[in-house]
Order: structure tokens, then C-alpha cells, then sequence
């Protein structure tokens, strides 16, 4: 599968399919979270240079899963920034290298703009951070689950 990542444009069918996708992986663990409070947040995004940022993974036009670099992604860790946050592939696409290229557009992206660390939290992909090269920060609850905060140095 030929895999391209861009960042995200104004294409309403795709905002509105990875605002679905999003809400469907994250909802249970974000009560107040709601499709269109996505959408929104997406559209904030389109086009943008400066954190946040969103790309966009496609193959032939079909888009396949998106990642984001954000100021803040745990508010009881405001301490600490930038991170990664919402990697999210389609079902249909995981185990395929969708994640892990968007996992470094993201990381290539805050290099360019000179973030020497860059951190996510999980609660479940450790393994698969591991491999690209994230270390874990430390391990902690959040919201009342179990969660492992991952950094990483871009070489800036």
C-alpha cells in the first residue's frame, strides 16, 4: 500500500470521517466528547503551520487515519508539551504501517519547527511507540485509568 501524509485541508468528507473515526476510538474515555465537537476542532486545523496541527494519511485518494500535534493533551500534565495525540487509523488499515507513518510526519513536523522533545500518552500502544523510538516518561492514572506517558527526542 502506497501511503501518503498531508496535512489537513478543508475536504468536508474527510473531516467529517475522521471526526466519526475519533469519536468512535476516544469517546469512552472523553464523556463530554461528541462528533460535532470534532468536526469543529478539526476544522480549526485545516491548513494550519503552528500547533495544532493535524496530517492526514491517504492511499489513493482514501483516507486512511490521521494524527495530531497539540499544545496540551493531558490537563493534569500542563507541564508538559507538545504532544502527539489522536492517532487514529481505520480498522480496516491498522497493522498496515498507517500508524507509524503518521506517528513520524508528526514528529518530523515538530522538528521543523525546533520542539527537541515531543510527548503522547497511551493506554494501550506502548509496544508500538516503543519501536518508533519513544521511551516511557512515566506511568500514572488519568481519569481513572491506568496510562503510559511516552517522549521522544527529534534531534533538534
Amino acid at each position: 500500500m502506497n501511503i501518503r501524509t498531508d496535512c489537513l485541508t478543508d475536504d468536508e468528507s474527510v473531516i467529517s470521517t475522521l471526526a466519526e473515526w475519533h469519536y468512535n476510538a476516544f469517546s469512552e474515555h472523553n464523556p463530554v466528547d461528541s462528533i460535532e465537537r470534532r468536526i469543529t476542532w478539526l476544522k480549526k486545523q485545516v491548513g494550519s503551520k503552528q500547533i495544532p496541527i493535524t496530517v492526514v494519511a491517504f492511499s489513493e485518494g482514501i483516507p486512511l487515519g490521521s494524527a495530531s500535534l497539540v499544545a496540551h493533551d493531558m490537563e493534569t500534565r500542563q507541564d508538559l508539551s507538545p504532544w502527539l495525540a489522536t492517532v487514529c487509523v481505520a480498522p480496516e488499515y491498522r497493522k498496515k504501517g498507517v500508524g507509524s507513518a503518521l506517528v513520524e510526519k508528526i514528529v518530523e513536523k515538530a522538528k521543523k519547527l525546533g520542539i527537541k522533545t515531543l510527548y503522547l500518552f497511551t493506554w494501550d500502544r506502548e509496544k508500538m511507540y516503543a519501536r518508533l523510538g519513544w521511551s516511557v516518561f512515566e506511568r500514572t492514572e488519568y481519569h481513572g485509568e491506568q496510562v503510559v506517558i511516552m517522549s521522544i527526542q527529534t534531534g533538534t
